[in-house]
């Protein structure tokens, strides 16, 4: 017999990390959209082969920030960003929604 409970998403997340809105909920997304960020570029880079150093310096900056990137620990600025992103062969654009 399975006794597990399905719970929604939104009732965990209120129990893990406030209601929405609130400053520890906004705290947890940010580092959850570094994390799934800095993971997307370490995938596109390892895609065309190049390794964090190689990539820093096609990008001019230091292979420490980019591993920090990589690993959600810092969000870089869109102008890093779009840098990085022109490096790896992505072109970044914005829509209205």
């Amino acid at each position: 017999m399975n006794n597990h409970k399905i719970e929604s998403v939104d009732i965990i997340l209120d129990q893990m990390f406030g209601p929405v809105g609130s400053d520890s909920r906004n705290e947890a997304e940010e580092k959850a959209y570094a994390f799934f960020f800095g993971k997307e570029i370490e995938d596109a880079r390892k895609q065309v082969k190049w390794t964090q150093s190689e990539l820093a310096e096609k990008v001019g900056t230091s292979k420490t920030y980019i591993s920090r990137i990589e690993n959600g620990h810092i969000d870089p600025k869109v102008s890093t960003l779009y840098r990085i992103m022109s490096a790896l062969g992505y072109r970044i654009s914005f829509s209205l929604i």
